[in-house]
């Protein structure tokens, strides 16, 4: 603990005490007074700091563990004050907020009640980046019962800020997609009979020859036809590429003038922002058509992996393994990635990937290795279209050399993309380059329109 004279000491020092010290120049009989004066100030203040010692004792501050917001968006905790002695009236709390949490005041002086020994006081926090943020000490000063020094302490506290990415604006941009007259999302209407065995059943006019259970049929000596369901519980994975290529700024892929009200933290989000985003959208879907998902997040390994369910629990665990996720400076090894696949995963499933296809290397190595999962899952490969990825003869801005230049480059790489987009349709594999500021919608999109055909 700390004591450091307040504004009230100095003021009676500078104005009082001071200028009588002078007087004595002039008045040699301001001698006495003045002495006297010193003494009297000098001892009220020491008896006023002994007073003091204890009046921190009795103040206890209790922070909740965690504190879970939105990124971008204003967030509130609530600080606890357990005040035993009922000595302090008014005192300062102060957090050392990092630079990520935004917060209208890093102090707060706060009116204790003289009667109560709890009091809670609300503080709006509001979070820059999404990530995992410690708080380990609180900051606290109250005045002396004189007002003459203030007490100062730093108290040890444990407080976790969890700053979540930002689906608020997604499910505006989803809610023309889902909602049905205000009454929440439904179930997609489903083409077909169904492809998941129910029961065996005698043959009826008008049932098709292809359903007739040959081996039951000679055994019972009378027709007998497969009756089939709709499969309602299906398995979709999301699979996120944390790679060195993720780290590139999401801002770089959306053209001028979209997406004007981003918050300004956005113009420096990586790409992996924003396939995080999108897999906790799927999830959501998924959870309301009635599905399971699941989660896997790589790099040049496998980094985290979660089994396909559904609930609440299963969301909030999918999200903690999520917004701590940083990409990593290394090159994806799609090998391992689906060796690890078909090990783990033995129920046929839809596989949505979120990766890069836009270096030749990169895929090469995933067009030869895909065929490891392509016959046994339905497999959906996204990316985040680049820019500059587009047919010659298409801009309307070229002004110079380097404009020729830089649309040859990107018509090269559109050639490569497409012929990456080809090779995999051979496979069975769906390819897309999806708009940045599209990349939720059209997911979703993609995901219910395999849904209703019944792919799966």
């Amino acid at each position: 603990m700390k004591i450091v004279p307040t504004y009230r000491l100095l003021i009676l020092v500078g104005l009082i005490l001071l200028p009588c010290t002078l007087l004595i120049a002039a008045v040699a009989s301001m001698i006495v007074p003045t002495i006297l004066l010193a003494a009297c100030l000098t001892a009220g203040a020491i008896v006023d700091a002994y007073r003091s010692q204890r009046r921190l004792l009795g103040i206890h501050v209790v922070l909740p563990e965690v504190v879970r917001v939105s990124r971008g968006r204003q967030g509130s905790f609530n600080l606890q004050i357990d005040n035993t002695n009922l000595q302090v009236r008014r005192m300062r709390l102060g957090l050392a907020f990092p630079e990520e949490i935004d917060t209208a005041a890093v102090e707060l002086t706060v009116e204790l009640p003289p009667d109560k020994q709890r009091s809670m006081v609300a503080w709006s926090l509001m979070g820059l980046k999404q990530g995992r943020y410690l708080i380990d000490r609180c900051y606290l000063e109250a005045a002396s019962p004189w007002g003459m020094w203030a007490l100062r302490s730093a108290v040890v506290v444990r407080m976790e800020i969890r700053v979540y990415p930002n689906l608020f604006d997604e499910h505006k941009n989803l809610s023309g997609l889902f909602l049905n007259r205000g009454l929440g999302i439904h179930a997609q209407r489903q083409v077909g009979k169904g492809r998941d065995f129910e029961q065996l059943r005698e043959y009826l006019p008008g049932d098709s020859f292809e359903d007739v259970h040959w081996k039951t049929t000679a055994k019972r000596g009378i027709p007998i036809t497969k009756v089939y369901q709709i499969e309602r519980t299906q398995q979709i994975y999301v699979i996120i590429d944390a790679s060195r290529l993720s780290a590139r700024s999401a801002a770089a892929n959306m053209p001028a003038g979209i997406g004007g009200d981003r918050h300004p933290a956005d113009d420096r989000a990586p790409i992996l922002q924003r396939f995080v985003t999108a897999a906790l959208i799927m999830a959501l879907a998924a959870e309301r058509q009635g599905d399971l998902f699941g989660l896997l997040t790589f790099d040049d390994k496998v980094r985290s992996f979660l089994k396909a369910k559904m609930g609440k629990a299963h969301f909030n665990i999918c999200r903690d393994a999520l917004y701590m996720l940083q990409p990593q400076n290394v090159s994806p090894d799609f090998a391992e990635l689906f060796t690890f696949i078909g090990t783990k995963i033995r129920r046929r499933a839809l596989m949505v990937f979120l990766t890069h296809l836009d270096d030749p290397v990169l895929a090469d190595s995933f067009t030869r290795h895909i065929d490891l999962i392509a016959r046994h899952h339905v497999v959906l490969v996204n990316m985040i279209k680049p820019l500059t990825a587009r047919p010659l003869f298409t801009s309307e801005s070229v002004s110079s050399v380097n404009d020729i230049y830089n649309d040859l480059g990107g018509h090269m790489l559109w050639r490569r993309l497409r012929e990456t987009q080809n090779v995999l349709k051979k496979r069975g594999v769906g390819f897309a380059m999806l708009e940045n500021e599209n990349l939720c919608t059209d997911l979703v999109a993609q995901y219910l329109t395999l849904k209703r055909r019944q792919v799966l």
